[in-house]
């Protein structure tokens, strides 16, 4: 099956939703939302770090350099309380969107 693109303005609800489950490196946040979607949805490194980046000014996010497996050194992100309120207010807003999308494509 094809790989499908994200829909625009749900990778930092994506991100923020696999954080959740605990902290990880920038590569294994891609690989999880991946895995979760049985391999359909696919992030990009040009828009996964921006995002991160825009997460971490905003306080969503906090990161610390750490050791991989590999013994690389990466940065590792795990979710803030601001980012678990802003998890909070992204899946509102995707229910909403979801909703009325729905209703124009049973309605229409």
């Amino acid at each position: 099956m094809p790989k499908a693109e994200l829909v625009p303005g749900t990778l930092i609800l994506l991100v923020l939703r696999v954080l959740q489950s605990g902290p990880l490196h920038g590569y294994a946040i891609a690989q999880r939302i991946g895995q979760l979607s049985s391999d359909i949805l696919q992030v990009e490194e040009g828009s996964l770090y921006p995002a991160l980046q825009k997460m971490l000014l905003k306080g969503w996010v906090k990161a610390e350099w750490e050791l991989s497996e590999t013994k690389r050194r990466v940065r590792s992100y795990r979710l803030t309380a601001a980012g678990r309120k802003q998890l909070e207010a992204e899946l509102a807003n995707y229910d909403q969107v979801n909703r009325a999308i729905k209703s124009v494509l049973k309605l229409a």
